[in-house]
């Protein structure tokens, strides 16, 4: 299962907010054995970026885990508004294995 977080921070914020969710994402990744990603829409909306926190293959109890990171971290008065969970079942993934794109193979993502 692949845990989708997403919420906005102010744009002012945004290099303080990063270098502090990066380096929760990377001690989250090594202690649970699994890949994460940190996302931001390019556009600035209201003095706000929407960030997304992305985890592949998480266990069935994650969610308590990313809360007490949260909290650890310190991200959390950099957030405003709520946090948005959402988990998804992967039903199958692929990549690009030719430059032109044109062909694919199934790739050993989140759906293993």
């Amino acid at each position: 299962m692949d845990l989708y977080i997403y919420y906005r921070v102010s744009a002012d914020h945004a290099e303080q907010f990063s270098g502090a969710a990066v380096a929760m994402q990377a001690s989250l990744s090594r202690q649970q054995h699994i890949s994460s990603a940190l996302k931001r829409r390019p556009e600035i909306e209201n003095g706000h970026h929407t960030w997304m926190e992305v985890y592949e293959n998480v266990p069935d109890d994650f969610t308590q885990t990313i809360a007490q990171a949260v909290a650890d971290s310190g991200i959390g008065p950099l957030i405003e508004g709520q946090r948005h969970t959402e988990l998804f079942l992967c039903e199958s993934a692929f990549k690009a294995v030719s430059a032109s794109d044109s062909e694919f193979s199934s790739t050993g993502s989140s759906c293993a």
